[in-house]
């Protein structure tokens, strides 16, 4: 015996209703957990007499990761006071075409391992730009994030309260 049309259709549109509402939250979920990673994806830069800021908010692990630019391309950083230069891993440094150059020895947490030095033409948070940045080449670092080390954070003043971190860049 046959559904009459009225009723096959009326299950039709929930399924398709039931489909939407998952495709939907999926989508918000996804949003929500890459926010919660990176929350700084969209910098905001506010400009001052005679200086720029740049606002960073710490991701759920504590941590101040900023997606932003290198020689004009986008990068993902990792804001570390503890490595003395900007620290790129080998496979995003060949994406950026940047030169190696002298070999190094490197101390990690992982251990000594070898990378070589190079120069960052321009390093851009938001609206502030840094140029002619030191910078490290290592073969040894996982993934696709740069670790922003002090080579580039020492030319800016920088300010933690609770779970943000102010970036300041005093114009000459």
């Amino acid at each position: 015996m046959s559904q009459p049309a009225g009723k096959r259709a009326g299950k039709i549109l929930m399924i398709v209703a039931w489909a939407a509402a998952l495709f939907l939250a999926t989508r918000f979920f996804g949003q929500w957990e890459t926010r919660q990673q990176n929350p700084n994806r969209e910098v905001q830069s506010e400009h001052g007499a005679g200086f720029i800021e740049v606002r960073l908010l710490g991701n759920a692990q504590g941590h101040f990761v900023v997606d932003g630019l290198i020689n004009g391309q986008a990068v993902h950083f990792m804001l570390d006071t503890g490595a003395t230069d900007v620290a790129i891993p080998e496979g995003v440094a060949q994406q950026l075409n940047l030169e190696r150059g002298a070999s190094v020895t490197v101390s990690t947490a992982n251990g000594r391992t070898e990378g070589y030095r190079t120069r960052l033409d321009e390093l851009a948070l938001g609206d502030i730009h840094l140029r002619n940045v030191r910078a490290l080449v290592v073969p040894g670092l996982d993934g696709e994030q740069i670790l922003l080390g002090m080579s580039a954070l020492k030319q800016l003043e920088f300010t933690q309260r609770g779970g943000t971190l102010l970036l300041r860049q005093n114009l000459k």
